[in-house]
């Protein structure tokens, strides 16, 4: 019970049960961090997921939106509950799991943004159970009607009292707001939306590994 406690609610991108915390094995214990030690969008070196965050992603606009969405829920359902162990090890248990984000995220819409691409991101966050401020240019126009319309100082002057984890910026933004951001201690994701739920998703998410020694007093356990 309290490993489970432990594993539940520490807020860390590695976690070390009954073993030491060096010594990480590229695919049984992938390394990323999860506040300030880490950069991007927090998926893990030696991870499934750390080469496609290599590349850069657009959308396919060919795919209509309510298809695109469908897939973001099936996929958000699908992983976000799962935990793996691709290692399979009998003395160790090395599980990848998603979190989210404790904080939530902010989402800044520029003044170039087409309503499909504020919507597809709305989904995206939805679909990861992140909670999201948006906030829409006032020289451009926005299609969600929940975002608070604001300029660009206005949204710099309230980012920090958001208390959010991450900035995703769509479309063309000022320098200044990145500025703000890193002031605030919060990570900027500026890539654009793509309809891939497995590039999309993860961006509100945070991955996490868990390793268990199963052998501590000389014993394989079950579990």
């Amino acid at each position: 019970s309290e490993i489970a406690l432990w594993t539940d609610t520490v807020e860390a991108g590695n976690l070390y049960v009954n073993r030491g915390t060096t010594g990480a094995i590229v695919q049984r214990q992938p390394f990323g961090g999860w506040k300030r030690s880490v950069v991007g969008p927090t998926v893990k070196a030696g991870g499934p997921h750390y080469v496609s965050s290599l590349a850069h992603w657009d959308d396919d606009e060919s795919v209509e939106e309510s298809t695109v969405i469908t897939r973001y829920q099936a996929w958000a359902q699908r992983e976000c509950r799962a935990e793996y162990d691709p290692s399979g090890l009998a003395s160790e248990s090395n599980v990848l799991r998603w979190r989210p984000l404790t904080g939530g995220a902010a989402i800044r819409f520029g003044t170039d943004v087409s309503g499909r691409q504020q919507r597809l991101l709305i989904a995206a966050a939805k679909s990861a159970g992140c909670h999201v401020h948006l906030s829409g240019h006032a020289a451009g126009s926005v299609a969600v009607d929940s975002a608070t319309i604001e300029t660009d100082q206005q949204f710099i002057d309230r980012l920090a009292t958001l208390g959010v984890d991450r900035l995703r910026l769509l479309g063309t933004n000022p320098v200044n707001v990145r500025h703000a951001a890193h002031r605030a201690g919060i990570a900027v994701d500026d890539s654009p939306v793509t309809g891939d739920a497995a590039i999309e998703i993860p961006r509100f998410l945070r991955e996490q590994s868990v390793t268990v020694t199963r052998h501590r007093h000389g014993h394989i356990v079950a579990g």
